[in-house]
């Protein structure tokens, strides 16, 4: 994957897309973290899995995802929220 930081990126990003459009791995560093440009389908939603299979409509979808936000947010400020460790058996002792 050929890497870059953020300012080189900046100067060559109309370039670095046509080639990610190309199917070519390109990273772009930030911090300590490399983000990859990533040439993504865009489909109608009515020819997603969430309308094929259960008739969601978008809007439904939407309703639902903002809902889930702010039910983790409440959890996350009463402290009821716990964050993953990576380990599964040290995390269910509580």
């Amino acid at each position: 994957m050929k890497t870059l930081t953020v300012a080189a990126a900046k100067d060559k990003l109309t370039t670095l897309l046509n080639r990610a459009k190309k199917g070519e791995e390109i990273g772009i560093i930030s911090g300590d973290r490399i983000i990859q440009l990533k040439l993504v389908d865009v489909v109608p939603w009515d020819e997603t899995y969430l309308w094929k299979e259960y008739g969601v409509t978008n809007e439904e979808a939407t309703r639902f995802a903002e809902r889930m936000d702010r039910r983790i947010r409440a959890s996350e400020m009463n402290g009821q929220y716990k964050m993953f460790s990576g380990d599964l058996e040290e995390d269910c002792r509580d």
